[in-house]
């Protein structure tokens, strides 16, 4: 098992829906955090209110970083390493989305979900991992999607993404799992965070407002069981009910997913059209 209580911990993406659920049960579980978001004014803000309410352990440092360049990447490598506390688990949980049709959303717009949802992970997995290898210890956490194993229209950017978390977590697993290092992915459904507002492009978005509220999940429980995942160094984690029931859909019912996705995707444009 990977031991939580007094792991250091470093989250990206710190200050948004996820982020915030790991921060304060990981800190209910003794870990130490480092912090990172875009917003450092932001972060802040949120993290006082968590330790307002949590004081079983403590976040070590708050670094604010842009993760859509190398350079940014590169930069919160070196803040974290002159800390000289060595980092037990990274969880790459920053990330962003948006829905359209692939021709009718701006390229500058999807060339920017990239650099943050796969670019960035695989830049910090990169770095921190040579450190891992070298103490024989380390744990690499991706935060994926539902969406890394079934994609459905106005996904494409987004999927190819989180497809690609996967493919990282699977052939990084592979790599350094005789180093005594793990590697686990998540991939949860649609959750209560700020990503179900994400920029709607184009014909698709007047059809499709989005997942109505009460299909989406609890970021706590789904959090929850992450973690618990997490801590037992599975490589592949679904987190809710819905992601673990369209997975297995997909992989051995693959039609019978695509004709229900299709009834689905009319009667929500029948009901908002109504």
């Amino acid at each position: 098992m990977t031991q939580l209580h007094e792991a250091v911990i470093l989250i990206t993406g710190a200050s948004g829906g996820f982020g915030q659920q790991l921060t304060r049960q990981l800190l209910e579980a003794g870990s130490r955090l480092i912090l990172t978001d875009l917003d450092e004014d932001v972060l802040r803000e949120r993290v006082e209110a968590i330790q307002a309410q949590v004081s079983t352990s403590k976040v070590i440092a708050i670094i604010p970083a842009n993760l859509s360049t190398y350079q940014g990447c590169e930069t919160l490598y070196h803040q974290v390493k002159a800390l000289n506390i060595p980092i037990d688990i990274l969880i790459n949980n920053a990330g962003i989305g948006m829905f359209g049709r692939m021709d009718e959303v701006p390229s500058q717009e999807w060339e920017l979900l990239m650099q943050i949802n796969l670019l960035a992970p695989m830049r910090l997995s990169s770095l921190f991992v040579a450190d891992m290898i070298a103490r024989k210890k380390g744990h690499i956490v991706n935060i994926s999607s539902l969406a890394g194993w079934s994609a459905g229209a106005g996904m494409a950017h987004y999927a190819a993404s989180k497809f690609g978390l996967r493919g990282l977590s699977e052939g990084l697993f592979n790599e350094v799992k005789g180093y005594n290092v793990r590697v686990t992915a998540v991939y949860p459904f649609f959750s209560r965070t700020p990503i179900l507002q994400s920029q709607r492009y184009g014909t698709l978005a007047k059809y499709n407002r989005g997942i109505p509220d009460y299909m989406a999940t609890d970021p706590a429980k789904v959090m929850q069981a992450a973690i618990r995942g997490i801590a037992n160094n599975k490589l592949h984690v679904f987190p809710d009910f819905a992601s673990q029931t369209i997975h297995l859909l997909k992989r051995y019912f693959p039609e019978l997913l695509g004709w229900m996705s299709d009834a689905f995707d009319k009667k929500l444009q029948n009901a908002q059209l109504q």
